[in-house]
Order: structure tokens, then sequence, then C-alpha cells
């Protein structure tokens, strides 16, 4: 089973060019988890070959792009399915996972409804739609300074690691942590793990 993550930024022609640069390097950075292809300047595709990092790398994305400016953000759909173990070219790939994955981006409409997640495993989709609905719920409250907190914990920091390398104090990363929703997002991507875990 692989991942496959279609996205695109949302508002990104909005952004000044040193953000847009900026935003470049943190999702090149983020996606070398996995083989990814950029299209059309700002949409994109992620190739993984283990299903249970898609969500926490999607969610290292979006916390990228809610930094990069307030109207920011990142649509995608996300196909878990069968794959080539190694596709040429990415944009013009065939396979379970990369349909599953372009169909779940078409779905997806409007600021209520920017992750949708689809499985070839019809008993884990219910809990993939749910999940989608936390994380768009969480993302689209997120504020840019809470979004680069964020982003650093989604990399395995403790807050106190944080505050030392953004240079705040303990609390603000904890006042930041709490109001962008950081409890709720870490236990939900421990749950998805699990649950991919569990359905190979």
């Amino acid at each position: 089973m692989k991942a496959i993550i279609t996205a695109d930024i949302v508002n990104s022609t909005k952004l000044t060019s040193q953000s847009a640069k900026s935003l470049n390097r943190k999702l090149k950075q983020i996606l070398s988890a996995g083989r990814f292809e950029f299209y059309r300047g700002d949409s994109f595709q992620l190739y993984l070959g283990e299903p249970y990092k898609a969500l926490g790398i999607l969610c290292q994305v979006r916390a990228a792009a809610k930094m990069a400016g307030a109207d920011c953000d990142v649509r995608a759909g996300i196909g878990i399915g069968r794959a080539r173990p190694d596709p040429k070219k990415l944009s013009v790939a065939t396979g379970e996972a990369f349909t599953l994955s372009g169909r779940a981006f078409d779905e997806t409409d409007g600021p209520d409804r920017r992750l949708i997640m689809q499985s070839s495993d019809d008993r884990v989709n219910a809990a993939l739609r749910i999940t989608s609905y936390f994380i768009d719920y969480i993302y689209g409250r997120m504020t840019s300074k809470q979004a680069e907190v964020i982003l650093v914990l989604l990399r395995d920091h403790t807050q106190q690691r944080a505050a030392t390398k953004l240079k705040k104090s303990q609390s603000t990363i904890n006042k930041h942590a709490q109001a962008g929703g950081w409890n709720e997002l870490s236990k939900l991507l421990k749950e998805y793990e699990e649950l991919m875990r569990l359905n190979p």
C-alpha cells in the first residue's frame, strides 16, 4: 500500500515574492520525506511508501502555508491504495492510490473542506472522513503565529525545544500551541498512524 498526496497552495498569488520563496523552501524540505513533483507552480504530488506518514507530512505542509500568510492554506487529497513501487513520472503515473488521491483532491471545495482522504479499504474510510473534518476545523482557525509553533512541534520537538528554536518564552509557546489546537492535532495524528499500521 502506498500514499499519494495531490495538493495545491490556496491563495499563493497573494504572497509576496519573499514569502513565496520561503514557503517553497519549507515545502521542499518537508516533502523530501518521499518523492515529489511540483507542477503549475503551486501544485504538487507526493509519493510515500509508508502511508502512516502521510497525514503528519500534510499537516506540516499546511502549517508552513499558514505561516506564509493569513489567507494561505493547502487543499489536498490523500489516496491510500496500491501503486507501482517506482513510477518514473508522478504526473502521469497510474494505480489505485493515484486515482483515489486525484478524486479526493477534485472533491475539495471551499475553506471548510480542504482535506479529503480516501482508502481502498472501506472499513477505514469513515475514520478518515472524521479525521479530515477535524483537521480542517483546526487549520481553518489557525493563525500564522500558532502555525509557526505547530510546525516545530510536528517535527517532534518538545515545547521547551520549540521555545529555544523560535527564541520565545515557553509560556508563549504553550499559549500558541493550546490556541492552535496542538493537543487535539497530536491525538488525531496518533489515531491516524495506528489506523494505518493496523490496516497495511
